[in-house]
C-alpha cells in the first residue's frame, strides 16, 4: 500500500458500540466505579467473576456485592481517587460464584477516570483471577509455613558463639513442634578438654552429646539414654553412622523390635525404647560448607503420629540453617583456644620479687562471647631491693593483641634494667611503642616497691587506678595523675609517692574486674572499694576472694589481678 493509499483510510471511530465490543471480548474482568465507590458498568467477565448478573451490580458497593472478600481494597481505591495516581491490588476471598478451590485470588489494576475539564468522575479496574488449583494451593501453603519456620529459627538457634549452647537452641525449637523427643550429636574434637576419654572400641562411632529436649513427661524417662555432656557409641548399622556416611536423613517408621534394635546404638536399648513409647524416629545430617558436623534426632513417642515427607523436609530445613550456626561456633571455639593457648604461653610466669615482698597473680579469660584480649602483669628484680610491679591492658582482641602483649613485656623489662623511676619507664616505653610500625595502644600500671624506705611509687599510662587492701579491713582507690596511653607519642606521665608498710596489700588490675557494661567507671570502682578483707594469711586466697566478689557473672573481658605485700 502506498501513502496515498494509507492517507485515503479513514479513521475508525471509537464509538460506544465498538467499546462495548471490545470490553465484552476481553477475558479480563473490567468495571468501573464512581466517586462514591459504586458500580457504575462491569463487563460479561467481571460478572462471571463475581456470579452477579451485571445488572445486580450497578448502584452497588464492593463490599455490599461481594462480603466475603478478606479485603475488598477500598482504602487503597479511595487512594487512587485522591491522588490519581495508579495502583495494583491483590484480594483473595471467594465471590457468589461457585468454585472448587478452598480460596480465590485476584489481581487488579485501577487507574483515575477523569473529564475533559478535569472533573474526577470514578475508577476503571482490570481484574484478572490468579487463583491456583488445590495441589498449588497447598504447595504455596507449605512453602509459606516452611520459610515462616525457618524465619523463626533464625531467631531462635545461633544466639551465640557457643556450640552447646546452640545445640540445646535445635533441640529446644524441635520439642513438641516436630519431636516429642530431640537429641543433637556432634563430632568430638580431635583434642577434647578437660578429663580424658578413652577411645571407642574399634569400629565403634562415638559421638558428644551436645543438646537434648524432650516433653515434660519424657524427660526423666529419656535421660537414662545420656544427657547433654556425655558421649554415645554407635554400632556400625545404627541409623545415625548410616546417616552420616551417606549424608542422607533416615527415617525409621513404627519399626519392628529387629528393625528397632539395628537403628539403636546397641541392641540392649529396644526394652527401654519401648518401654518409653518410642515408635518413630527421624535422624537428620549436619553438615556445613561440605563437611558433617553432626546429627540431629527426632523422636516421637506414645500418640504422636509417624513422620510424614513434610516432616523430613523441614526437618533438614531447619538442620541445614543450625548447622552454618554450629559449624560457626565450632570454628570460633577451636580459633579462641588457639588465641587463649598463645597467650598462656606468652604470658609466662612473672620474675621472682626479692622475699621481702610477696606476690599473687591470677588470669581469668572473658567468656565465649568475647575473643582473648592482650591483658598481662610482670614483677622485675631492680637494685636495692626494689622490686617493679607492671599491670598493662593491650587495646583490641585476638592472636595480634596477645602478641604485641608479649612485645610490650619484654621492652618493659629490657627499659626497667636501666634502673629509670616509673614515670621515665612509661615515657620511654611509650616512644619505642609509637616508632613500632604495627604497635597497639596499651594502658599500663608500674609500682615502684621500697621494702627499705617502707615507699611505693606509682605511675599510670591510661590504667585504672591501684588499691590499697589496708590491714583495718577497708580499700582506698589510689587517686593517681593519669597520662595517655602507651604508643601515642604524647608522654606527659607523672610519679606519685605514697608510704607503703607491712600489712597492706596493694592489688593491681585490669577493666574485666570491676567495668560493667552500661555502667559508670566511678560505680565500679565504689564497688571495688567497698570491700572489707583480711589482709593476713595466704596472699593468693586473697585474691581468688576478690575475684569470686567482683567477678559474679561470666565476665565480659580478660580479667588480670597482681597483688603485693610487704613482708618485712
Amino acid at each position: 500500500m502506498s501513502g496515498s493509499d494509507r492517507e485515503a483510510v479513514p479513521p475508525v471511530p471509537l464509538e460506544e458500540a465498538v467499546l462495548r465490543g471490545v470490553l465484552a471480548g476481553t477475558p479480563a474482568g473490567i468495571g468501573i466505579l464512581g466517586p462514591d465507590l459504586r458500580y457504575r458498568y462491569v463487563n460479561p467477565a467481571l460478572a462471571a467473576m463475581n456470579g452477579v448478573p451485571a445488572a445486580a451490580h450497578i448502584g452497588r458497593t464492593i463490599t455490599e456485592l461481594l462480603p466475603d472478600l478478606d479485603d475488598p481494597g477500598e482504602t487503597v481505591l479511595r487512594q487512587v481517587l485522591a491522588d490519581g495516581r495508579p495502583r495494583e491490588l491483590t484480594s483473595s476471598g471467594h465471590t457468589r460464584a461457585a468454585s472448587g478451590l478452598e480460596r480465590r485470588y485476584w489481581h487488579g489494576a485501577y487507574h483515575r477516570l477523569q473529564a475533559a475539564d478535569g472533573t474526577v468522575i470514578g475508577i476503571v479496574g482490570i481484574v484478572l483471577e490468579v487463583s491456583a488449583s488445590h495441589q498449588e494451593q497447598r504447595d504455596l501453603e507449605r512453602a509459606r509455613e516452611r520459610l515462616s519456620l525457618l524465619d523463626r529459627a533464625a531467631t531462635a538457634i545461633g544466639t551465640t558463639l557457643e556450640m552447646d549452647t546452640t545445640c540445646s537452641e535445635l533441640a529446644d525449637f524441635l520439642v513438641p513442634l516436630l519431636a516429642d523427643v530431640a537429641t543433637v550429636e556432634v563430632l568430638p574434637p580431635e583434642r577434647p578438654h578437660g578429663a580424658a576419654v578413652r577411645p571407642p572400641p574399634h569400629g565403634i562411632l562415638r559421638l558428644r552429646r551436645a543438646g537434648m529436649a524432650a516433653l515434660p513427661n519424657l524427660r526423666e524417662q529419656v535421660r537414662i539414654f545420656g544427657v547433654p555432656g556425655t558421649y554415645v557409641d554407635y554400632q556400625p548399622q545404627s541409623s545415625i553412622p548410616r546417616c552420616l556416611a551417606s549424608g542422607r536423613p533416615i527415617l525409621e517408621n513404627l519399626p519392628t523390635d529387629d528393625e528397632l534394635g539395628g537403628m539403636a546404638p546397641s541392641s540392649e536399648r529396644v526394652a527401654a525404647y519401648r518401654a518409653v513409647g518410642i515408635h518413630s524416629a527421624l535422624v537428620v545430617p549436619l553438615a556445613a560448607r561440605g563437611h558433617p558436623v553432626g546429627t540431629v534426632t527426632l523422636v516421637r513417642a506414645g500418640d504422636s503420629p509417624a513422620f510424614t515427607d513434610e516432616d523430613v523436609v523441614a526437618a533438614q530445613d531447619l538442620a541445614t540453617r543450625a548447622a552454618i550456626s554450629l559449624d560457626n561456633a565450632r570454628r570460633y571455639t577451636r580459633e579462641h583456644g588457639i588465641a587463649l593457648e598463645l597467650q598462656r604461653a606468652l604470658l609466662s610466669e612473672p620474675g621472682s620479687p626479692y622475699p621481702d615482698v610477696e606476690v599473687a597473680f591470677r588470669y581469668q579469660p572473658a567468656g565465649s562471647s568475647a575473643l582473648v584480649g592482650g591483658d598481662w602483669y610482670d614483677t622485675v628484680r631492680l637494685p636495692l631491693g626494689r622490686t617493679l610491679l607492671a599491670m598493662g591492658d593491650v587495646m583490641g582482641h585476638g592472636v595480634e593483641a596477645s602478641v604485641d602483649m608479649s612485645q610490650y613485656r619484654s621492652m618493659l623489662r629490657f627499659v626497667a634494667s636501666a634502673d629509670l623511676p616509673p614515670h621515665r619507664i612509661l615515657r620511654r616505653l611509650d616512644t619505642l611503642i609509637s616508632e613500632t610500625e604495627s604497635g597497639r595502644p596499651a594502658t599500663c600500671l608500674l609500682a615502684l616497691i621500697d621494702p627499705t624506705r617502707g615507699r611505693c611509687s606509682y605511675a599510670s599510662a591510661g590504667h585504672l587506678p591501684p588499691a590499697i587492701l589496708r590491714a583495718d579491713g577497708a580499700t582506698e582507690i589510689i587517686a593517681l595523675p593519669v597520662g595517655p596511653p602507651l604508643g601515642t607519642g604524647h608522654g606527659g606521665y607523672e610519679l606519685l609517692s605514697r608510704p607503703y608498710t607491712p600489712g597492706h596489700v596493694l592489688l593491681m588490675y585490669t577493666d574485666g574486674l570491676v567495668e560493667r557494661r552500661g555502667e559508670d567507671i566511678d560505680v565500679s570502682l565504689a564497688r571495688l572499694a567497698a570491700l572489707r578483707l583480711p589482709t593476713d594469711g595466704d596472699i593468693g586466697l586473697l585474691v581468688d576472694k576478690v575475684l569470686a566478689l567482683l567477678v559474679t557473672e561470666e565476665a565480659e573481658d580478660d580479667v588480670a589481678v597482681l597483688a603485693a605485700r610487704i613482708t618485712r
